[in-house]
């Protein structure tokens, strides 16, 4: 694992640029706090969160690590963009967050620091950001504890998400900036499958979530085409 290299600086400071926006339920981040209830529910469903250590790779803002929190979670958040980072911290402060710290490290670097200390770890739509989401499927293995739950969330490849997920909710709707996803960059569930495998994580669910731009609604099925949710579980 490097625990250096591992980011891309234009995705840093895309997501920097709009710290102050986070917690703005309306604003750019709008998707994110509507997704919230129904990725905490799920993955407190699988790994019930209360008096668990939990690691929230690539935390951002801190919108899935303050809400896992509050159930009774001791959470870490960890990320590398500085002004997300800061935000996240100060919004804890100030809605006295209960058991939660934030970090400004990668996941590579703190897979060395912390092997096997937490009980489950998430990293929500943020592989799509990075240029070797294997590395980071592997440092987060690693932070698990043995039996302990890992959970990914991201985008599928394929005409119909670059239709949806770039061509709709970006330049159509205006449900996210222009130019928050590349299409590159988006994968396939066999190949997340695969990394996950690599690092003995085995996938326990798979799930869908679907937006209906008419009624405003978010659920959770299963279909995975555009974007998908994995829960996988470390072997022992």
């Amino acid at each position: 694992m490097n625990p250096t290299l591992n980011a891309d600086a234009a995705e840093l400071a895309k997501f920097s640029d709009l710290a102050h926006r986070w917690w703005d339920a309306d604003g750019e981040f709008r998707p994110l706090h509507q997704i919230n209830p129904l990725r905490l529910e799920w993955i407190n469903r699988l790994s019930p969160l209360k008096n668990q250590k939990v690691l929230d790779v690539g935390c951002g803002g801190g919108i899935l690590a303050d809400s896992m929190a509050r159930l009774g979670a001791q959470v870490t958040g960890i990320d590398l963009a500085t002004k997300a980072l800061r935000i996240a911290q100060l919004h804890a402060l100030d809605a006295q967050t209960p058991n939660i710290d934030y970090r400004e490290i990668s996941a590579e670097a703190m897979a060395l620091e912390q092997p096997g200390r937490f009980d489950a770890v998430t990293c929500m739509e943020m592989l799509e950001h990075v240029p070797d989401p294997a590395s980071i499927v592997r440092a987060c293995a690693t932070l698990v504890k043995p039996g302990g739950w890992v959970f990914f969330s991201t985008l599928n490849r394929n005409p119909k998400s670059f239709l949806l997920a770039i061509i709709g909710a970006e330049y159509v709707l205006n449900m996210l900036p222009r130019g928050t996803h590349e299409y590159a960059k988006m994968i396939r569930p066999s190949e997340l499958a695969g990394f996950c495998r690599s690092n003995e994580l085995e996938i326990q669910q798979s799930k869908g979530l679907s937006f209906n731009p008419l009624t405003q609604r978010y659920w959770m099925n299963t279909d995975t085409s555009v974007n998908y949710l994995l829960a996988t579980q470390k072997l022992t």
